[in-house]
C-alpha cells in the first residue's frame, strides 16, 4: 500500500462514480452522477444506453499478498449478481515500477483439478495451485473471467477492467478484518467460474506487447479483448491524435508533464491524471515538457484493431489481440 501522510492506500480508483471531474464542463461532477445525461458526442454512438461507464482504470499498491480470488464473467453475474450491477469482470494490469522479486500468480498449474483445489483450500494452501509469474516494470497481464490470481507486494500496477466490483474470494491469508473477524468467503461461486483443465492453463497469461512507431510517437498495442483495449504511447516530441464518434478514450499519464490541446482548448498534464477525452473531440495535441509515457484506454471494434495491425505478422496479431471468449 501507498502512503499519504499517516492513511495507507491499497488502490486508488481513477473513473469509479464517485471520481471526480477536476476541469472543462463537468468540473465538480462525480463521473456516476455525469454519465447517464451525457450526450452521445461525449459518450460516443456505440455507448448509449450504457448505466455507468463500462471501463474502470485503478493504481494497486500492493505491500501485503491478496486474497486469492476469481472474478466472474457477464453471464454469471447476471444470473447471480444483479444486485451487484450483473456486470462479469476481465481485466489486465500494467507494472509502473517492482521490486526485486515481486510476483503475480495467474491461472492454475497443470493438473490442478476442481477436487484437489478444494482440498488445498481447506489446508490453507490455494495459493501454490496458481502459477507464479516474476513481474518487473512494463510487463502487462491479462486476467479474463474465470482465471484465479492474487497479486504479491512490492509493485505499482494499473488495472484496466470492466467496470465491476463482484470478487469472489477462496483465501485470504487467515488474515483478520477492522471488525476483528475474518473476511467472507465466496468458495462455492468461485468454483462455479473457475476455469480448469488444460485449455484453461494459458487463459491468464503475460502479454507479449507489439511497439509501433509513428513517427515521434511509439505506440505499444498491450490487449484487447471486447471491453477494453489498451495501448501505451510514449513520446518526447509534440503528436497528434484524434478521437472516434464511436467511443470515449481514457487517457492515463504515467510519467511526464506538459500540454494537451484541442481546437477550444489547451490544458497542463502531468503523472496521475486520468483524461476523458469526449468521442466528438476529435483532434487533439500533446505538447510535451518532458518525456511522456501514458496509457490509452477504450472500448473497441475489434475489427479497426486488426486493421491497424494490417502490416504486422500474423502470429503478432495474435499475441497482441487477447481476445476474451
Amino acid at each position: 500500500m501507498a502512503e499519504l501522510g499517516e492513511e495507507p492506500i491499497g488502490e486508488v480508483w481513477l473513473t469509479g462514480d464517485k471520481c471526480v471531474f477536476d476541469t472543462g464542463l463537468l468540473a465538480g461532477r462525480s463521473l456516476g452522477q455525469a454519465w447517464t445525461s451525457l450526450p452521445p458526442q461525449w459518450t460516443g454512438s456505440s455507448m448509449l444506453g450504457l448505466p455507468r461507464i463500462p471501463i474502470l482504470v485503478k493504481f494497486i499498491f500492493p505491500e501485503d499478498d491478496l486474497s486469492v480470488q476469481v472474478h466472474p464473467p457477464d453471464n454469471y453475474a447476471r444470473a447471480h449478481e444483479a444486485d451487484a450491477g450483473g456486470v462479469g469482470k476481465t481485466e489486465m494490469w500494467y507494472a509502473l515500477s517492482a521490486r526485486e522479486g515481486a510476483g503475480v500468480r495467474l491461472g492454475f498449474n497443470p493438473a490442478v483439478t476442481p477436487q484437489s483445489f478444494e482440498r488445498a483450500i481447506k489446508e490453507g494452501s490455494a495459493e501454490k495451485c496458481l502459477r507464479r509469474l516474476s513481474v518487473r516494470a512494463e510487463d502487462t497481464f491479462f486476467v479474463p473471467a474465470g482465471v484465479p490470481h492474487t497479486i504479491g507486494p512490492g509493485m505499482v500496477l494499473c488495472e484496466v477492467q470492466q467496470h465491476s466490483d463482484i470478487t469472489y474470494r477462496v483465501f485470504d491469508f487467515n488474515r483478520i478484518g477492522p471488525d476483528g473477524t475474518p473476511r467472507p468467503l465466496h468458495i462455492r461461486k468461485a468454483l462455479e467460474v473457475m476455469k480448469f483443465g488444460d485449455a484453461a492453463t494459458n487463459l491468464g497469461q503475460r502479454v507479449q506487447p507489439i511497439q509501433v512507431q509513428c513517427g515521434p510517437l511509439q505506440r505499444t498495442y498491450l490487449a484487447a479483448c471486447p471491453y477494453f483495449a489498451t495501448e501505451r504511447w510514449q513520446f518526447s516530441e509534440p503528436v497528434a491524435a484524434l478521437t472516434s464518434q464511436q467511443r470515449f478514450e481514457l487517457l492515463v499519464i504515467l510519467d511526464g508533464h506538459g500540454r494537451i490541446a484541442s481546437d477550444s482548448d489547451s490544458q497542463p498534464y502531468r503523472a496521475g491524471e486520468c483524461w476523458f477525452m469526449p468521442a466528438a473531440l476529435g483532434a487533439y495535441r500533446f505538447a510535451p515538457d518532458s518525456r511522456t509515457n501514458l496509457l490509452r484506454t477504450y472500448v473497441p471494434d475489434l475489427r479497426e484493431f486488426e486493421r491497424e495491425l494490417a502490416g504486422q505478422r500474423v502470429e503478432d496479431v495474435a499475441r497482441a489481440r487477447v481476445v476474451h471468449r
